[in-house]
Formats: C-alpha cells, sequence, structure tokens
C-alpha cells in the first residue's frame, strides 16, 4: 500500500464523514489581504464540530475499526482537540472510550472531552507522556490505541479538509496550515495536490510551527523523523516533539515549505483574528495566519489560511490579547522614577492624555525597586494607538523630564 493516500480513498473518506462533520465556511479576510498583497481566505475549522479540524480523522479511524476492536474500546492521548473528536466519534458509535490528556490542558477542551462520555485519566506534563501512558494502558486492557497524528486512516480523515479546501476556492494557490505532528498538513498536502493534478493545476503548500516546537525543519534536514527538545509555547495544540512517521513521508515530498512563528506572531494573529474577522482561533490555530503577518508568506494568488482551532481558554485568551496588543504597539508598560512630592502623578497623568494615550491601570509606590527614600515609582498600563504612538507617549514624558522605563510584558 502507497504511503500516499489516493484521491478515490480521500473521496470515500469525505462520503462516509458526510454526517459526522460540518462543511466549514471559507471567508475572505480584506485586513489579511492588504498586509500580503494578494486575496485571502479562511477557512473557519474553528466552527467544525468540537471546534477543531481533529473529529476528521478521530471519527474517520473509528469507523475503520472492527466489530472485534470496538468491542475491546479505544484510548488515546491528547493535549484536547484529539482527545474531543475521540471521544463524540467513539460516542456516536458506541465505543468505550479512555483519554489522557496532559495535567496544563485548557479547561474548556477538558470539560468538553468529558462531556461527551469517555472516561478522561489527566496525568503527565506533557503530550508525550499522554501518549506513553495511553501505549501501556492498551498493552494492559488490549484497548485500540487511536493516534492523534501517525495513523493512515487518521491523515485520510484529516485530508477530507483538503477536498473543501478546493471546493470552496478552485482558483487558491496557497494553502497555509500548521503542523504539530503532521497528520493535518499530510492528508490535506496529498488530497489537494492530487485534485488539483486531476484538474490540470498546481497549488502551493506551506506548513507553519511554533518556533518553539519546530520539530519539522531538523526532521527534513535529517531525511527522517528527529526528536527536539521543546520550549514552552502558548500552541499546545502543536507542541509535538517529533512528527510522525506516516506523516512525514508524505510532507517531505508534497509540502513545498515549512515556516516557522513565534508566541509574539501568534498572540498577534489572535488579536487580529479576533478584531478584524470577529473569529476567535485558539494559538495553535491561528499558526498560518501568524506566518502571513510575520511576512514569512509570500504573495503568489489567492492564499488560504486553515483557522485550525478554536478551542482557547478564556483566562488565556485574555492574556494572549494583552500580549498581543503589547506585541502590536498598542499596550504599553512603563515604570516612572519620581521624586516623592506632591502633584507628580496628576502631572503625568496631565502629559499622558496630552500625547493622546489612555492609562488603563496604575500602580504607585514607594517600595522596592532600589529606591531612595525620597522617591516613588509609578507604574502604568498605557493604552496607545500602535508603536509610533507608543514612541510619541514617551517622548512627551521625555521632553518635560521623567525617565520612563519600558516594561517587557
Amino acid at each position: 500500500m502507497s504511503a500516499v493516500p489516493s484521491l478515490t480513498e480521500f473521496e470515500s473518506a469525505a462520503q462516509s464523514l458526510a454526517e459526522v462533520i460540518t462543511h466549514t465556511p471559507t471567508l475572505p479576510s480584506r485586513a489579511l489581504s492588504d498586509i500580503l498583497g494578494a486575496p485571502v481566505l479562511l477557512k473557519m475549522e474553528n466552527l467544525q464540530r468540537t471546534g477543531s479540524f481533529k473529529i476528521r480523522g478521530a471519527a474517520y479511524r473509528l469507523s475503520q475499526l472492527s466489530t472485534e476492536e470496538r468491542a475491546r474500546g479505544v484510548v488515546a492521548a491528547s493535549a484536547g482537540n484529539h482527545a474531543q473528536g475521540v471521544a463524540l466519534a467513539a460516542q456516536a458509535l458506541g465505543i468505550p472510550a479512555t483519554i489522557f490528556v496532559p495535567l496544563g490542558i485548557p479547561v474548556p477542551k477538558l470539560l468538553a472531552t468529558r462531556s461527551y462520555g469517555a472516561e478522561v485519566v489527566l496525568e503527565g506534563e506533557t503530550v508525550a507522556t499522554s501518549l506513553r501512558l495511553a501505549a501501556e494502558f492498551a498493552e494492559r486492557t488490549g484497548a485500540v490505541i487511536i493516534h492523534p497524528f501517525d495513523h493512515r486512516d487518521v491523515v485520510i480523515g484529516q485530508g477530507t479538509l483538503g477536498l473543501e479546501l478546493l471546493e470552496d476556492a478552485p482558483d487558491v494557490d496557497t494553502i497555509v496550515i500548521g503542523i504539530g505532528g503532521g497528520g493535518l498538513i499530510a492528508g490535506v498536502a496529498a488530497a489537494v495536490k492530487a485534485k488539483a493534478a486531476e484538474l490540470g493545476r498546481t497549488v502551493r503548500i506551506i506548513g507553519v510551527q511554533a518556533e518553539n516546537a519546530a520539530a519539522m525543519p531538523p526532521s527534513l534536514e535529517a531525511g527522517h523523523p528527529v526528536d527536539i527538545e521543546t520550549k514552552p509555547t502558548i500552541a499546545d495544540g502543536i507542541l509535538v516533539a517529533r512528527p510522525g512517521a506516516i506523516p512525514f513521508e508524505i510532507i517531505k515530498d508534497l509540502v513545498d515549505e515549512v515556516v516557522t512563528v513565534t508566541d509574539d506572531d501568534l498572540a498577534r494573529a489572535i488579536l487580529v483574528l479576533l478584531e478584524q474577522s470577529k473569529v476567535i482561533a485558539e494559538p495553535a490555530g491561528a499558526v498560518g495566519v501568524a506566518a502571513i503577518l510575520a511576512g514569512k508568506v509570500k504573495a503568489s494568488g489567492t492564499t488560504m489560511a486553515v483557522v485550525s482551532g478554536g478551542n482557547i481558554d478564556p483566562l488565556l485568551l485574555q492574556r494572549v490579547v494583552s500580549h498581543g496588543l503589547a506585541a502590536s504597539g498598542r499596550y504599553l508598560t512603563i515604570r516612572i522614577p519620581l521624586p516623592d512630592r506632591p502633584g507628580q502623578l496628576a502631572r503625568v497623568s496631565e502629559l499622558i492624555a496630552e500625547a493622546g494615550a489612555n492609562v488603563i491601570e496604575a500602580m504607585h509606590t514607594r517600595h522596592g525597586h532600589g529606591l531612595q527614600i525620597s522617591e516613588v515609582f509609578l507604574e502604568l498600563s498605557v493604552e496607545t494607538r500602535g508603536a509610533e504612538h507608543s514612541e510619541h507617549t514617551l517622548d512627551t514624558l521625555r521632553r518635560a523630564g521623567f525617565a520612563p522605563i519600558v516594561v517587557p510584558d
């Protein structure tokens, strides 16, 4: 059997999933089109059932299990989206499901997975630990392990998204899509390239990884999947230390380029989606948009960015929005040393108002920071209109004799 699924396999899978998944909308983004200099479309998989594309691969994988395998039950490991997909698919098919999730799983994902009737085991710090625990559970109990990305049926299920992309936008030239373990981009690349060839055209596929969990570039360089040491990233959904072997064999031949984005890029992307498109995306789901904003994607005709998930914890969203405002130069935290005498706070407030900025929060203290007895520190969180306005605000304070210190976000 070929490592690359055929177009017939993707089309058959799409038919079998027609009653399970939602055909999500594709919407134009004027803001991103202006930035890229070419039409940009957003594929809204954040509006998919369970809030992400993962239901596609999970549902198709479970649908292919034999009667005997279904009776044994299934086990999976996930940071949240795959967990929800497996739990919902298992519930629909009447299959017992046990899901191992890391301790840091976002609360909405945890609650949703439990609501679908799966037994959820909360243990370990990373998805890698959850995968190990799931494998041990499968060995002990005989349950069928449903890998989040490294299985051919999962790749085929995820690839049904590629058929939708071409159905929604037959003239698309470039598709920008995130990479964790590689199941989604492998399936989409295989389906899109095959369908495009049938139509007599080509489509460029660009993969995007979080900079702190970018295992694909060194794997491509080595010619085989390699392990990396990941660092913390807000993109928990693609925090994977090693690409899947099955997806990698497809990616190395069919994906045209792989780029990386920082957490600052991701925060800006979430903010832009929220403000400009009224779209809520989780960090892993916003990597395609982040790549466009960061200048990692070059214009070459109609470009589609897949918003692959929207399951973000509201508390994280609050922090990400603040971080995104800071990264965009619209949220400024400054610390100003002042002589301890009346009128200083009022004078600083007047100057900030004069500069057209808005104070969001203020803290006035005589303690810490190596202050002299006659000094105080004023720490302000200030809303501005962008980097240029932030600098104007700082210059206004400096010209008045103050020495504002920018506090990193």
